[in-house]
């Protein structure tokens, strides 16, 4: 199976986005660590239609006028990993989530650094919101986009956010 990729601009740089027939594989950050996500980006194909839904949402979402994403996901990972991606969707917009938080949602409180490593991995930055989960204490740690593209995501999402931060 042959996947696609697009590269964006986005308030927290360029993003490359891959996705395969099924749906969005990844969204990588413009200095991402080539080890964090192993999916091959494949050939590039600014016209392919997931490539062009997900573009046209995020904007949205930079813009302000989106809370929920609603694209096909194509996860590839492990089943733990999965499913702690699966419980990421479920954080709504504006609201955050500790590691222990999730690892009891998924019914194994004590995986929290396990759910850790799995949130690290996340394929599917933004949609798959792994920038709504923080520590116990209430602290931004650990972030693949760095924590300065977090803190921006979380004051995106902050009900009192007005200014348009596209561009």
């Amino acid at each position: 199976m042959l996947n696609y990729f697009k590269i964006i601009a986005s308030p927290v740089g360029d993003l490359t986005l891959i996705a395969s027939d099924k749906g969005l594989m990844a969204i990588l950050w413009e200095n991402d660590d080539p080890a964090r996500v192993k999916i091959d980006a494949g050939e590039q194909n600014d016209g392919h239609a997931v490539l062009c839904e997900t573009e046209k949402q995020l904007r949205e979402y930079f813009l302000g006028e989106r809370k929920k994403f609603e694209v096909p996901l194509d996860f590839y990972g492990t089943e733990f990993q999965q499913q702690v991606w699966q419980a990421l969707l479920t954080i709504p917009f504006g609201e955050t989530r500790s590691y222990l938080q999730i690892a009891q949602q998924i019914g194994n409180e004590k995986s929290v650094r396990a759910v850790g490593a799995a949130n690290g991995k996340n394929p599917i930055s933004i949609i798959a919101p792994c920038h709504r989960v923080i520590g116990s204490s209430g602290k931004l740690i650990g972030f693949a986009g760095g924590l300065e593209a977090k803190a921006f995501l979380l004051q995106l999402e902050s009900p009192t956010q007005q200014a348009d931060l596209w561009g």
